[in-house]
């Protein structure tokens, strides 16, 4: 046969260039010639491939579009990983959307944020409609606008108002403090209210009350909050940590214990103090923004700002110390250091919201795990994103607490805790339930 000839002849030329080929070359010829069913160029093209399955190089004449180097020309899966175009062209709608997700948002908090401020500055005993309330608000900012009548006046700017701006303040600073505190510890169960700093942070105020400190004029409180807080945090760092973790159980024993000694405080104080600091203890215990003033949003702002805005600065380094203290110190971070520097964040953040509205829980829990739930674990957003949630959920639980029992008005810590207990046992079994077992 012509066509078998040629095959045959090339095939000692294709032994002795690969090496590969067996030592049958009629058979292997005969084999190729009908395998390949093609002129005799097809043949020496099929004997000079490879066919040592130890070599892992692939000839020239394989084609590009085989899925690995060596493997026969077959085409490869849809679904597989393994071509490089496959594998850079699925993921590319997914980043696309997720880089929109915090701008979105963002978008909707700040709304939500709005539209509640409007809502709550409006209703109450007595009640301004939103359009009085915008036209009222322009006047004073010189767009325009009417005011109000003498006692629509008196009571927006001197009841409303403040009292609006303090629960902003207060819950942007217990949400981002709860953010903080959940990457400092490495803990989703970090939270001002449930291991005692904000309970600890109270003790100073009330101390302050009850011996009538008055050194820093109307910092005083807001001074003694912030110096009790850091020492609370301070000793629930030390104690809840070993072997360069955080344990689930030392942390919640540990918060039990400082709450516990922080209420034998707070009693001893209540126990020898007249009846008017009696009232305002209590204040404390329980949590209100009834007592909100200009004066008052005064002497927490430039805590509470300052704290917000020093920790975004941190989301980074938040982010590498999630991936373990020794990954994180091979990546340049001084993990000590850092997290130093946000205890001292944490403390001026709780001392500003405890300063003013006494022991509210649950915010630094609750608003930092949604948002983990809505966007995931990053800090970026995290921080910023868990400031303006926990303002639009404190501004919503105030206006509850001003309008769910009129003419009365529920303690807005009592509100927050009957609605983040169940939250927290929640996320107690989902922990345990991940984690096998208590850690």
């Amino acid at each position: 046969m012509d066509s078998s000839e040629p095959a045959t002849a090339a095939a000692p030329h294709g032994c002795d260039g690969a090496g590969s080929v067996p030592v049958q070359p009629p058979h292997g010829s005969d084999r190729a010639g009908t395998v390949s069913g093609r002129a005799p160029q097809g043949a020496e093209r099929t004997v000079t491939a490879p066919a040592d399955p130890s070599s892992r190089s692939a000839p020239e004449g394989t084609p590009r579009r085989a899925p690995a180097p060596g493997a026969p020309p077959v085409a490869a899966d849809p679904g597989a990983p393994a071509g490089p175009g496959a594998s850079r062209a699925r993921p590319e709608p997914e980043p696309r959307g997720r880089s929109r997700r915090p701008a979105l948002l963002t978008a909707a908090l700040v709304t939500t944020l709005a539209l509640l401020a409007l809502l709550s500055a409006g209703v109450g005993a007595y009640d301004i409609p939103l359009t009085d309330v915008l036209a009222s608000v322009q006047h004073h900012l010189g767009l325009g606008g009417a005011p109000l009548d003498r006692v629509g006046e008196s009571v927006l700017w001197n009841v409303r108002l403040p009292r609006v701006v303090l629960a902003l303040l207060v819950g942007a600073s217990l949400g981002c403090a709860g953010a903080l505190m959940q990457g400092v510890f490495g803990n989703p169960l970090a939270e001002p209210g449930v291991i005692g700093i904000s309970a600890g942070a109270a003790v100073g105020a009330v101390a302050a009350i009850g011996l009538g400190l008055s050194f820093f004029g109307n910092w005083t409180i807001t001074v003694c909050a912030f110096v009790a807080g850091l020492i609370t945090v301070s000793s629930v760092y030390l104690l809840s940590r070993n072997g360069g973790k955080t344990e689930v159980v030392t942390l919640i024993l540990t918060g039990i214990a400082v709450n516990a000694f922080a209420g034998a405080l707070i009693g001893l104080f209540v126990f020898f103090a007249d009846s008017g600091q009696v009232n305002q203890i209590t204040f404390w215990q329980l949590g209100s923004l009834a007592q909100a003033t200009w004066p008052k949003v005064l002497a927490v702002l430039p805590c509470a700002v300052a704290g917000l805005l020093i920790a975004p600065l941190y989301s980074r380094r938040l982010d590498l110390l999630s991936l373990g203290e020794r990954p994180a110190r091979h990546l340049g971070i001084e993990v000590e250091r850092l997290r130093l520097a946000l205890i001292l964040v944490v403390a001026l953040l709780t001392a500003a919201a405890v300063a003013v509205a006494g022991v509210i829980t649950f915010i630094g829990l609750l608003v930092p795990h949604l948002l983990r739930m809505a966007n995931g674990p990053g800090h970026r957003f995290l921080v910023p994103g868990s400031a303006l949630a926990g303002a639009v959920v404190l501004v919503a639980g105030d206006l509850a607490a001003r309008t769910l029992a009129q003419p009365a008005e529920l303690p807005l810590g009592v509100l927050t805790a009957l609605i983040g207990s169940p939250f927290f046992f929640w996320l107690l079994r989902r922990t345990r339930r991940k984690q096998g077992g208590w850690a």
